[in-house]
């Protein structure tokens, strides 16, 4: 009989390295350019056919919730590492978050955290990118994983989410959104203020519950004024949908934690820049910043093992 691989058989002995730091290489930003309803409208077909929808909300546990903060701020560092798009960065936490509403994973095994980011990282790149980093050339903090024990991870992920790996993103629907409310010439910041604002939401929304639409829309209302009202935003989400293909309550929800976000993190430079407080102290929320949920400096090698325990994911 044929063995399928679980994350037990991935198991292994530890063995310290060390990793070296490696500064921003640059922000890549690849976004289809059309304004065309009808295209618009087959891109919400194919979001909606992969299941995104709060109806499906997943309780994720205080480990887990801590390990994802964890696993997102390894993913963004290491799109920042290889210049990977940022689309590839949020396809790649959308396979974790889509894994892990079909998967269960005890939150004590951290290695099967870091596996399974790895994992969706790759698989992502592979997706979106020219050129793919060898599997041992991605960096981690506490472990070290063979090529092999990665590729055995990204089989698993194959597996769970059925070999449907062509995810809609957000970017997907910037331009459209973009040109609807600016249709003459947008402001040069509009673009990259609209990108910060999905990228820092990612760390607060399970991705499975929110379609990408919503998000880009959200997004990009904030770039434009993150001082809406609630009747403003609805004028605002109407004319920009006029197929009605947007849930507006979910934009409304999405937009307000942008704001909250903005807020938090305007707050927190003003504290800094208070002679009263310690730069030291207090620093300034940043979507690249790692969580409070800390893995620790210890670093442990993981190699397949057939001998492992093998027991197998539910």
């Amino acid at each position: 009989m044929e063995h399928n691989p679980s994350l037990s058989d991935l198991l292994c002995p530890e063995r310290e390295y060390i990793v070296r730091e490696v500064e921003d290489a640059g922000n890549f930003i690849n976004f289809p350019n059309f304004k065309d309803d009808e295209h618009v409208q087959m891109l919400v077909q194919r979001e909606i056919s992969f299941g995104f929808k709060k109806e499906d909300s997943l309780v994720l546990s205080n480990q887990i919730k801590c390990a994802r903060l964890n696993a997102i701020s390894w993913i963004l560092r290491n799109r920042e590492i290889f210049g990977f798009r940022f689309q590839t960065a949020y396809l790649s936490i959308t396979y974790f978050d889509r894994f892990l509403s079909k998967r269960s994973i005890d939150g004590e095994k951290k290695w099967a955290i870091h596996l399974l980011s790895a994992a969706c990282l790759s698989l992502a790149a592979k997706m979106e990118e020219v050129q793919v980093p060898l599997l041992p050339e991605f960096q981690f903090e506490e472990y070290s994983f063979e090529s092999k024990v990665i590729q055995r991870m990204e089989l698993l992920v194959l597996n769970a989410l059925e070999w449907r790996m062509s995810s809609i993103t957000p970017f997907a629907f910037l331009h459209y959104f973009i040109g609807k409310m600016f249709p003459k010439s947008p402001p040069h910041h509009i673009l990259p203020t609209t990108v910060h604002f999905i990228m820092a939401i990612i760390r607060e929304i399970n991705l499975t519950e929110h379609r990408p639409s919503v998000v880009a829309a959200a997004a990009t209302l904030a770039a434009l004024d993150q001082r809406l009202t609630r009747k403003a935003l609805e004028c605002k989400i109407n004319s920009v949908s006029s197929c009605g293909f947007l849930e507006i309550e979910d934009v409304v929800s999405c937009y307000n934690l942008m704001q909250k976000l903005q807020m938090e993190k305007l707050n927190s430079s003003k504290l800094i820049n208070s002679p009263e407080q310690s730069p030291s102290r207090i620093r300034p929320v940043n979507v690249l910043d790692n969580s409070s949920c800390s893995s620790g400096t210890k670093r442990k090698r993981l190699d397949f093992n057939n001998n492992d325990a093998q027991k197998r994911l539910p």
